[in-house]
This record gives structure tokens, C-alpha cells and sequence, in this order.
């Protein structure tokens, strides 16, 4: 008999060799109705698969975020089954599922696909679907691998083979296809009642721009057509609030071809409400005791060897500037942190001194994939609101404790009330992606646990999602439409001190290594406005609009006027422009709506003669008639709320 101890707590006895299904079917018919995987030990497995020793075991279904993930992965196997019918001889890359679904990266020789094919294939899935197929694990030898995807022709599968370890390589088949798989998938094809594809576009073999592009097919699939339904809205919902879409829509920002793919250009009314954010966080930041610091957009090659940055990314960004002097290389910045190290060094340092916090909105520069660029939250050049804390040992928790109250501080203002804190630690399997001692990792990884817990944060764990050079505090911040975003971020760093040998003299008069944390409460600008704009649907906080009402007169007489109200309105520092087109008012009220400005002043003879404005605000709301310096209050109450 073996024990399995379930999330309750409780302990039962079974027989060795039982699965989760049978588990679940020993509590409950319905339930075991509703298993798609097991959580076995920390690992996800197939529901089918026996469990040979004492474990702990939690039942996945569709409500959890593992359960769904394998259901998406044994949908993108089920896409795999119907594209190989409908257009024999394609080949396969890799069908992973995603936070949204899943893809399918596939190789269609000469063969034209678009999203017009989608319907067939849909169709396609749903009739395998209904068919039940059981999704069969096999484990096999390399040799074995290697033989039947040569006899297949897939160069895709063989490729990946190649890395994998004899003794450790799966196949997975349903129906009448196979594939190299090490799962975990849902009992069988049944589950699958509702798909949609959703996208089609290219990605090259492995990321690499020299190999081959694939044409990659996103899709999603639920248990219940109701869900399908639900989804569909929510996409159109999210069209409405698509960044890019609004973004030229209010004319905050463009992407010319000329300047480069992810450059953006921040057009004047994107560059005012940049402008706020900035002032909003650094008022905050003097307020904490941040010193600004300014560094240059380059550096030498050295620095970032020295860093550590050039190691681990060097391949992968903007190659070396060469410079008329042989054999000397800059590199485009990729972070701001050498540089503040540098800034560090400029003098002695005391313990007295620290915590010494220096920061500053520095753009940064990464060669990302022409493939991954999307409008703003995905680009090449970026600007970062960072700082970074150089302290004492004793003093790492209760820095990183007020760096959290400045996190929150910054979503609250902003209407972010949904988010949970991720501490990304690193990947117990491979060590190899980090920098630094163990010690100073268990050192780090405590003093963030330790800060979120008394901080009574709600916090998830993620193993490889640390930093090369240190574990952080992610979080994850849910918008209104329920998507998560990693937004801020806080990172505990005993590595770079030591890389650029950074001292402070201590009470004992000796030379003793400062800690570093890294923060960055909007993580980039870029991102941040792109997921705010999607969060508000581009009606932003009235403290933060480019501006904050239109004055709209009726006709032409009204314009002096008008043109009176809107200096007296500017000067008291609220943010205005007039609307002087030869167009009907409720012309000029459905373009403002349009352009989701928040208040809109409209001015007739009856306004003039008793020198009052009739006030509208966005979304069809009828104020009524009031008198300029009554509006200004409104503003400013509504501002500072």
C-alpha cells in the first residue's frame, strides 16, 4: 500500500500502481468527471499514470491554472492531428500552450495558409474531439526517436531530439498521431467541446532568424461552448482596448519604419502624459530620499563583462559600436545598473552613508526578435524607472519593505487594485543561468521572503524566474479585463557589489561589501502606458490625461468667449484646448467622446450673457450650468481625490 496525502491535509491508504483518476474516483464520481491532470509532488503527470510510492497529490481540473495549461497542450496536440489529415506531409515544430491557449509551429513546404483555412480545421478538431481519442504516454530510446521521425521526414523533430537525454524521451499518441512529447496531457480528446483559432502568423525555427520561418497557428479551446461565447466577447473587448488601436487614436505615440522596427515615437499628447508619470514618481522618490543620477546611453564593452550583462545577453542584443580607436567597443546600454555601480565608486563610502539610493528614468536598449516587437509593451529601446539601493546587510529588509510601499503607492494612483506578488527565485535543475554564491542567494532569497510576508503581501512562488545576478519580487498586476501583467519589480543583488567591488567603511573601521536592490515600480514606460491605456480604455485619471477638457462654442461668436475661459482655466494649472472648427456642436461633442476627453465645455449665448459654462463629462454626463471657478473646483477636487 502506498499513502497519499491530498491538499486537505488528509492521508489514504491505496493500493501501489493507483492513478489520480482512480483517487478521484474513489472520493467522487463527479469530481473524477471533471480531472484533467495530477499535481504529483510538485510535478504535473497524467491522470492515467500510476503512482508507485508515497506521494502528495492535488487533482487538477479547469479551474486550476495547471489543469488548464494541460488541456490547452492536449489541444495544440489535437490541432497537430487534424492539420496532418487535411494536409499530409506538413511538418512540426513545437506546440506549447500559453496563457492564452496554445500554438503550433508548422512547416507547410509550399503549400499557402491564412486564417481563411481556419474554419476547416476547426471543424476538423471538433469531429476527432468527439471521438474520445486517449492520449497514450510510450517512453522510447533515442534510437527509437530518432528512427521513426527520420522515416517521417520531420528535420524539426529531429533537431530536438538531439538535445534530449537517452532514458528520459517521450511520445504521446492519440487517434492516429504521434508525437515527441513529455507531457502531461488530459485523459482523452472528449474534454475538448468548444474551439477557436485565433491567429496565424511566422516565427523562425528555434528563434533564429537564419533558420527557416514557420507559420505559427494559435488557437483556444474550453470544456463548455458557454465559455467560447464568453471568450469571444472578451476579445472584442479587448480589441476596443488594443494600446496600439488607441494609441494612434488619441495620438500618443507612432512607429516609422524609417526610425526602426520598436522605436517608438512619442507624439506630443503621449510625451505630456510620459512627462506626468515622470513627475508623479519622482516627487515620490525626493520624498524617499532618492538622489537622481543621469548616465549616458553607451558604455564601454568592459562594463558590461564586468557586469556580467554582456555574458548573458551580449549574443542576443545590439552587437559592439567600434570607434576609430582600434579594438575599442561600446556597447548600446541594456541596463542602468553598471553605471550606478560606477556612480557608487566616485568616492569613499561610510556606513554611515547608506542607504545610499540613486536613480533615474534611463533608456536602455535590447535587440529583441522582429517576431516579439508588439506596439509597446514589446520593443528595442525602453526607458526604465530605475533606482538602485546600495545598503548594509542589516538594512536590506526594511529597504525592501518601504520599496513595496512605494509599488503600491504607485497603483493605487493609478487604479491597479488587483495584483499578487511573485518571488521569482532560481531554477533548482540549473545553476548555470546565475552569477554568485549560495550563500548570498539563500541570503537574498530570505530577506524577500521575509519582507513580503510581514508586509502581508498575497505571493506566489516561481523557480528559474530570478535574475541572473539575484531572486526578485514580481507583480503581477491583473487589469480590467482580468489579463495579468508583470508590472514592478524588486530584486535583492549581493552579485554586482562584489563584481565591481564595491566598499563602504564600517563602524569597525573595516572595508565591508554593500547590497544592492534593484527596483522599478513601473518596470518600463513603455509597457506600463501601454498596459494602463488597455486598463482604462484610454480614458486615464483626470490628474493624468494630456488633457482634461474641451471647450466646444456653438459658432463663431462665441470664440472670444471661449478663448477667455481657456486661458483663465490654464492659468489655474488644468489642462485645456479649444475645439474652433466650422462644425455643428454635436459634431465637435461626439469627436470629443471619441477622443475620450474627460470634460467638455460648451458655450452659447446663454453661457455668455450669464458668463457660466454648461459642463458634459465623458460618457454622455450632463453636469449642468456652472460658473468657471466652480468647475476648476470640481477638477481639482476630482484631482486630488
Amino acid at each position: 500500500m502506498i499513502h497519499v496525502t491530498l491538499p486537505d491535509g488528509s492521508v489514504r491508504q491505496y493500493e501501489k500502481g493507483t492513478s489520480a483518476m482512480q483517487i478521484a474516483l474513489s472520493i467522487s464520481e463527479g469530481l473524477a468527471r471533471n480531472v484533467l491532470a495530477a499535481e504529483v509532488n510538485g510535478e504535473v503527470w497524467d491522470a492515467s499514470r500510476a503512482i508507485e510510492a508515497d506521494s502528495t497529490v492535488k487533482l487538477l481540473t479547469w479551474n486550476d491554472e495547471k489543469g488548464k495549461s494541460t488541456f490547452w497542450h492536449s489541444s495544440a496536440h489535437l490541432l497537430a492531428e487534424a492539420l496532418e489529415d487535411l494536409y499530409p506531409g506538413i511538418k512540426f515544430g513545437i506546440g506549447p500552450s500559453i496563457e492564452t491557449g496554445f500554438y503550433y509551429d508548422v512547416d507547410f513546404g509550399d503549400r499557402v495558409f491564412s486564417s481563411e483555412d481556419f474554419k476547416a480545421i476547426e471543424d476538423k478538431m471538433l469531429q476527432l474531439a468527439k471521438q474520445k481519442e486517449v492520449f497514450e504516454r510510450k517512453a522510447v530510446s533515442k534510437a527509437e526517436a530518432l528512427a521513426y521521425f527520420e522515416a517521417k521526414g520531420d528535420e524539426y523533430k529531429l533537431d530536438l531530439i538531439k538535445d534530449l537525454e537517452d532514458g528520459k524521451i517521450t511520445f504521446y499518441s492519440q487517434g492516429n498521431f504521434t508525437d515527441l512529447c513529455r507531457g502531461p496531457h488530459i485523459p482523452n480528446t472528449g474534454f475538448i467541446k468548444a474551439i477557436k483559432l485565433t491567429n496565424v502568423a511566422g516565427a523562425y525555427w528555434r528563434g533564429d532568424e537564419s533558420r527557416k520561418q514557420l507559420t505559427r497557428i494559435y488557437g483556444v479551446t474550453f470544456p463548455k461552448a458557454s465559455e467560447l461565447t464568453d471568450y469571444l466577447k472578451f476579445i472584442e473587448e479587448a480589441k476596443k482596448r488594443d494600446h496600439r488601436k488607441l494609441g494612434k487614436e488619441l495620438e500618443l505615440f507612432a512607429f516609422s519604419e524609417k526610425v526602426g522596427m520598436g522605436l517608438p515615437l512619442w507624439l506630443p499628447k503621449g510625451a505630456a502624459l510620459r512627462q506626468k508619470l515622470i513627475d508623479f514618481l519622482q516627487k515620490a522618490q525626493l520624498k524617499n530620499g532618492y538622489e537622481p543620477v543621469v548616465t549616458p546611453h553607451i558604455g564601454h564593452k568592459q562594463l558590461y563583462i564586468t557586469s556580467g550583462h554582456y555574458e548573458k545577453y551580449g549574443a542576443d542584443s545590439f552587437q559592439p559600436i567600434n570607434t576609430p580607436v582600434e579594438g575599442e567597443e561600446f556597447l548600446l546600454k541594456p541596463m542602468n545598473c553598471p553605471h550606478h555601480c560606477e556612480i557608487y565608486k566616485t568616492k569613499p563610502r561610510s556606513y554611515k552613508d547608506l542607504p545610499i539610493r540613486f536613480a533615474e528614468f534611463g533608456t536602455v536598449y535590447r535587440y529583441e526578435q522582429s517576431g516579439e516587437l508588439h506596439g509597446l509593451t514589446r520593443v528595442r529601446g525602453f526607458t526604465q524607472d530605475d533606482a538602485h539601493l546600495f545598503c548594509r546587510p542589516d538594512q536590506v529588509k526594511e529597504e525592501f519593505k518601504k520599496v513595496i510601499d512605494l509599488v503600491l503607492y504607485v497603483f493605487a494612483a493609478l487604479g491597479f487594485d488587483s495584483y499578487t506578488a511573485q518571488v521569482s527565485l532560481r531554477d533548482p535543475e540549473n545553476r548555470t543561468k546565475y552569477i554568485g554564491s549560495d550563500e548570498n542567494w539563500a541570503l537574498a532569497e530570505s530577506a524577500i521572503m521575509e519582507a513580503a510576508a510581514e508586509k502581508g503581501l498575497p505571493t506566489i512562488v516561481e523557480y528559474g524566474e530570478a535574475a541572473f545576478y539575484g531572486p526578485k519580487l514580481d507583480f503581477m498586476v491583473k487589469d480590467a479585463l482580468g489579463r495579468k501583467w508583470q508590472l514592478g519589480t524588486i530584486q535583492v543583488d549581493y552579485n554586482l557589489p562584489e563584481r565591481f567591488e564595491l566598499e563602504y567603511t564600517g563602524s569597525d573601521n573595516q572595508k565591508h561589501r554593500p547590497v544592492m536592490i534593484h527596483r522599478a515600480p513601473f518596470g518600463s514606460l513603455e509597457r506600463f502606458v501601454a498596459v494602463l491605456i488597455e486598463h482604462c480604455g484610454g480614458q486615464f485619471p483626470l490628474w493624468l490625461a494630456p488633457e482634461q477638457f474641451i471647450v466646444l462654442p456653438v459658432s463663431e461668436k462665441y470664440e472670444e468667449y471661449a478663448q477667455k475661459l481657456l486661458e483663465s482655466l490654464n492659468n489655474s494649472d488644468i489642462r485645456g484646448l479649444i475645439d474652433l472648427r466650422d462644425e455643428k456642436v454635436g459634431r465637435k461633442i461626439r469627436d470629443a467622446e471619441v477622443k475620450k476627453l474627460p470634460y467638455m465645455l460648451i458655450v452659447g449665448e446663454k453661457e455668455m450673457e450669464s458668463g457660466t459654462i454648461s459642463v458634459r463629462k465623458h460618457g454622455s454626463v450632463d453636469l449642468g450650468s456652472m460658473t468657471a471657478d466652480e468647475f476648476r473646483d470640481l477638477l481639482i477636487k476630482e484631482i486630488t481625490v
